[in-house]
């Protein structure tokens, strides 16, 4: 397991590829050095707010930088602005287009759960990578964005050029482990509360953006105004449609296809709602490199908590595999 310091800091990475198991920590020192022109504050101001058509659902996508074009999917609860710092660290070498997924702030929220059906999420994807007259692009997602990144993937190989997870083991390993009866069977006990008929009434904007800020005002006022304009029936809709069920056999995750792409995958260990038990033989799904890199003392954002060691490595990764 090796160690990468900078700057007295020592940062332990847990990484295993298919290729190397050593090449690309020590690739990381220069990267770690680098330092984008672009405060993640100035985001907001800088990028061009653009709409993809998703079959007659529109998808808001913030947009700016230039280059090989970026799609990043966030998670729940959260909307495009999760990605902020990776935006302003990649922007000088690639278009970066953050998606608020359907449901969320200033995309649309048709009405019902068929409507959040992962078929319809990915299409959602693809319709933003064609909107900006691509045909493939880098996707990135977390959480529930990294549910739809994996799927996406699966789904459309030909418009995956490379894959980035943030804390989402591979949808068969999580399946794995709920239907085993173990400790994530327990810890997704919230998951099947979110399932129920009413469970979207049980929660607020503003609860959600006092949890998302961490005591930081200005930041839980952006949340604030992010999560009014959001449904939280259609938050839960994710839940609903597509979580897995008991008895965890079976069903449309069984016959994912294997992915295609170069993989990497972030995954914070004190995060409680997703164990790491779930990332054991996601090889097994994999078709190509898969770099998983495991973050002792980092929950459920890592892209929140350590926003430069996670930039700085996706910056070294994509340029080992350009």
């Amino acid at each position: 397991m090796p160690d990468v310091f900078y700057r007295g800091i020592a940062m332990k990475f847990n990484c295993c590829s298919r290729r190397s198991v050593s090449v690309l920590p020590f690739l990381l020192i220069p990267a770690l050095l680098f330092a984008s022109s672009i405060s993640a504050q100035d985001v907001m101001d800088q990028v061009e707010h653009k709409y993809a058509d998703s079959d007659g659902v529109s998808i808001h996508y913030a947009k700016m930088g230039s280059g090989p074009l970026m799609v990043f999917i966030h998670g729940f609860p959260d909307f495009w602005y999760s990605w902020r710092h990776q935006m302003a660290g990649l922007a000088d070498q690639y278009t970066v287009a953050a998606l608020d997924t359907r449901g969320y702030n200033l995309s649309d929220k048709p009405g019902g759960e068929a409507n959040y059906d992962m078929t319809l999420l990915t299409a959602d994807v693809a319709a933003v990578i064609r909107a900006e007259g691509e045909s493939s692009a880098v996707v990135v997602g977390h959480d529930w964005g990294g549910g739809i990144a994996w799927s996406f993937a699966a789904a459309y190989p030909q418009m995956t050029e490379r894959l980035i997870i943030m804390n989402l083991p591979h949808i068969k390993g999580l399946q794995r482990e709920l239907a085993s009866m173990g400790q994530q069977h327990s810890n997704s006990q919230y998951a099947r509360n979110f399932q129920q008929p009413d469970s979207h009434e049980n929660i607020s904007p503003a609860g959600l953006a006092m949890a998302l800020s961490q005591g930081d005002d200005a930041l839980r006022e952006i949340y604030l105004a992010a999560f009014e304009n959001s449904s939280t029936e259609s938050m839960m809709n994710y839940y609903r449609r597509n979580y897995p069920r008991e008895p965890y056999v079976g069903g449309p995750w069984a016959e994912l296809p294997r992915i295609q792409a170069p993989v990497l995958q972030f995954h914070g260990l004190n995060d409680t709602a997703l164990l790491a038990p779930a990332l054991n033989n996601t090889w097994e799904e994999l078709e190509q490199d898969w770099t998983l890199v495991t973050i002792p003392g980092v929950g459920h954002w890592p892209h929140h908590e350590k926003p430069d060691m996670v930039t700085n490595m996706m910056r070294a990764w994509l340029s080992l595999h350009e």
